[in-house]
């Protein structure tokens, strides 16, 4: 079971989001700032932070902040009143994975959880499971029952982004600069030939797919559930 940290100085709002969560089977626990919720962390294990952002003694932002600079990855959702750009911005500079405003859509903020979990799992473990198809980040590889396909580096990284965040659409810019590097000498077509490749290879294969969005980029899919 994931145990998550609501932190607010609100106890309604505590209250309110510890009944939402322990309802989708979360373990929870709570604190109404920063400072209680750091002294909390030293004595329980926490998968993920569900962070108030005007609090007293230490807002959410300085406790995110503490959080970067010593290199702690905990995921953090922010949940905050305030909408204007400039927050939402402030928020995710000093280290927030995730932001969304009050009044809290339950189901919205259920669902972010569920992916940011997903994601730091994916990034501790370095392997993706779909079904029988593993994809391990260290050796490279897509296993599939007793097959074994070795990739070359940069299919590897393409595919394992795409699967990383199924249903999300990447621009091939966007994959051109995190795969290849901001400064390669490379053309963006370089992309469409490597999800070519990547088609080819994985051809009859159920569990996935990468599809083209047009005018856009690409997208993987997870066939199976």
């Amino acid at each position: 079971m994931f145990h998550i940290l609501v932190v607010d100085d609100d106890k309604n709002t505590r209250l309110y989001l510890k009944a939402v969560l322990e309802a989708d089977n979360y373990n929870v626990c709570t604190a109404c700032n920063g400072r209680e919720a750091l002294e909390l962390m030293d004595s329980e294990y926490i998968d993920l932070v569900v962070l108030d952002i005007m609090m007293p003694e230490m807002d959410g932002y300085e406790f995110t902040s503490l959080l970067r600079q010593s290199n702690n990855d905990l995921p953090i959702l922010m949940v905050s009143a305030r909408q204007l750009p400039a927050d939402r911005h402030k928020g995710f500079l000093v280290g927030t994975d995730d932001y969304i405003t009050k009044p809290i859509d339950e189901t919205e903020m259920l669902l972010r959880i569920k992916a940011l979990l997903r994601r730091a799992r994916i990034v501790s473990e370095r392997r993706i499971v779909i079904d029988d198809v593993l994809l391990d980040y260290d050796s490279m590889t897509v296993t599939r029952g007793n097959e074994v396909i070795e990739l070359p580096q940069k299919e590897f990284l393409l595919l394992y982004k795409l699967l990383s965040y199924p249903g999300k659409i990447f621009t091939r810019i966007q994959l051109m600069d995190e795969i290849w590097g901001a400064d390669s000498d490379t053309g963006w077509e370089t992309v469409t030939v490597h999800i070519g490749r990547l088609r080819k290879r994985f051809e009859g294969w159920n569990e996935f797919k990468i599809e083209s969005v047009r005018g856009l980029g690409y997208k993987a899919v997870r066939v199976s559930a």
